[in-house]
């Protein structure tokens, strides 16, 4: 019977064993296999997998966020990628920002436009007659008005389709006329001849909402890094920092972080720990993104990159983490590890030494034993157990009141029923006609070939064995106050999670 060590012990008691060892030496081996399949096989899944959890923190104050992703693009060597990504960011969400900007030196799109003819057609050639009037597009706007306002210098600059031009008067009483322009040869006129208009407050006006960033974006975002590392442009910082403070923490890390390299990205987990709140709530410690954040929150040292990613991937992607290790050698190899820890003597008193040694370690290093045990308790839950029975019978040895979901009657510790202790006696009772909803738990659901959609590693679970009937029961437990309804194919992950959250807090009372 796999004990789950959810009672607190006496600590006073707790001393070194020789099973803590044992203990100690079989989680390092099942860390050795995970960890080589995981670099090897899934590295880059992993960094996914880290960038998604940290995006996932909520305890992170909108001026901490910005003064950390600033730190990053500051730093030396300059992180190109990073800033790239920011400014399409910026391009995308707040372009009359980039356009306010690029209007205060709109001179310099003389380079812009010079030699480049399909530039010039998109922004200049938007003249348009509708409704018997005449609506010009922005760089046509600006053109058509610059030309009136200073006609007498740079009317003769006007190339027309026609066999003679227009004058100023007539274009006034008929501005539809305008579509008579060649627009290409008169902006290159202008480029060449008047050099007024490209400082002037027409074609400033016409750039402010930024649209022109959409005709070639690449240009632009080269533009605004050289203002920011070559010029540095006081305006272009003070956009950046506006944009870092007032978008939401979860979706600067969905886009940036996954520029980064690992050393970066190991740096911004540095800069991140800074200011981390690691007074959470008791009930945040179910999710397994606030355990990853707890836990780097109370690390001085948190140890290598590849140790971030091993805690992370063990903490938050149970199932995926498998999945890596479905090679017929990795899976051999760690349901036989699995194996020897459950069968190491004296059980709960080598798992308490371990967990009384996290009240003085504050390292990775000493949280990371009780997550593998937590992912091997996992692996372990997933053999055999197949029938609502076996499930009753394993809550009732280990405490954990419960109810089917179909029905109300509460369960004691002992399993026997509040309100009638005859139920057990009958064995399953009759399937729910209706089954539960909850809003707290996506139901999976079975395809035609009996595979979940979210598979996992076999482990004995094959569609031989399973009795789909009863896989498809649902509990409610203590474990979580009887708030969610769990079918046996969670059952598993949902109760590593609760060991680990458990001991959690017994080591948060402790150091706090």
């Amino acid at each position: 019977m796999v004990h789950l060590f959810l009672t607190e012990p006496n600590w006073n008691d707790v001393g070194a064993y020789d099973s803590t060892k044992l203990r100690i030496s079989l989680l390092s081996k099942l860390e050795s296999v995970v960890q080589s399949f995981l670099i090897s096989k899934g590295r880059s899944e992993a960094r996914l997998w880290l960038c998604k959890t940290i995006s996932g923190i909520s305890t992170i104050a909108c001026r901490h966020q910005c003064e950390m992703f600033m730190d990053l693009l500051r730093s030396k060597p300059i992180r190109y990628s990073l800033a790239s990504q920011l400014l399409e960011m910026i391009f995308d969400k707040m372009p009359q920002k980039a356009g306010y900007l690029i209007s205060k030196k709109s001179y310099i799109l003389e380079k812009f436009f010079e030699g480049h003819p399909t530039r010039i057609f998109k922004w200049f050639s938007n003249f348009g007659a509708t409704g018997g009037g005449i609506e010009h597009g922005k760089g046509a706007k600006a053109l058509s008005k610059f030309a009136f306002i200073n006609r007498d210098i740079c009317w003769e600059e006007l190339e027309w389709k026609g066999k003679h031009g227009q004058s100023p008067a007539v274009v006034a009483t008929k501005p539809h006329y305008f579509l008579d322009l060649d627009v290409q040869r008169t902006v290159e006129n202008f480029l060449q001849n008047v050099p007024e208009f490209w400082s002037s407050s027409e074609f400033a006006e016409s750039l402010k909402d930024g649209e022109i960033l959409f005709i070639d974006r690449n240009f632009f975002r080269d533009y605004f890094i050289d203002m920011m590392y070559k010029e540095k442009s006081r305006d272009v910082w003070n956009a950046i920092t506006e944009f870092l403070t007032e978008e939401s923490f979860s979706y600067l890390c969905q886009h940036l972080l996954i520029t980064l390299e690992e050393q970066d990205l190991y740096e911004f987990l540095k800069l991140l720990q800074r200011y981390l709140q690691p007074s959470m709530e008791h009930k945040d410690l179910g999710n397994s993104s606030c355990m990853f954040e707890i836990i780097l929150s109370k690390c001085s040292d948190f140890g290598s990159f590849d140790q971030i990613l091993l805690l992370n991937a063990l903490l938050t992607k149970r199932r995926e983490l498998l999945r890596l290790l479905s090679d017929e050698e990795a899976e051999a190899e760690t349901k036989d590890i699995v194996s020897q820890i459950f069968a190491i003597p004296d059980q709960e008193n080598s798992l308490a030494t371990i967990i009384k040694g996290c009240f003085k370690l504050k390292t990775v290093e000493a949280f990371k034993w009780l997550v593998l045990q937590s992912w091997a308790f996992y692996c372990r839950l997933l053999e055999g157990r197949q029938t609502v029975e076996s499930w009753e019978s394993f809550f009732m040895k280990n405490a954990i009141s419960f109810r089917r979901s179909n029905s109300y009657t509460l369960l004691n510790d002992d399993g026997v029923s509040e309100e009638c202790a005859s139920d057990l006696d009958h064995g399953v009772s009759k399937k729910s006609k209706h089954r539960r909803k909850s809003s707290k738990k996506k139901r999976r659901k079975l395809d035609r070939d009996n595979k979940y959609d979210n598979e996992f590693l076999d482990f004995n679970t094959t569609n031989d064995g399973l009795d789909l009937q009863s896989n498809s029961e649902t509990f409610f437990l203590s474990t979580d106050e009887y708030s969610t309804s769990w079918s046996i194919v969670d059952l598993p992950e949902h109760l590593s999670q609760h060991c680990l959250s458990t001991w959690m807090r017994w080591i948060l009372v402790k150091v706090g």
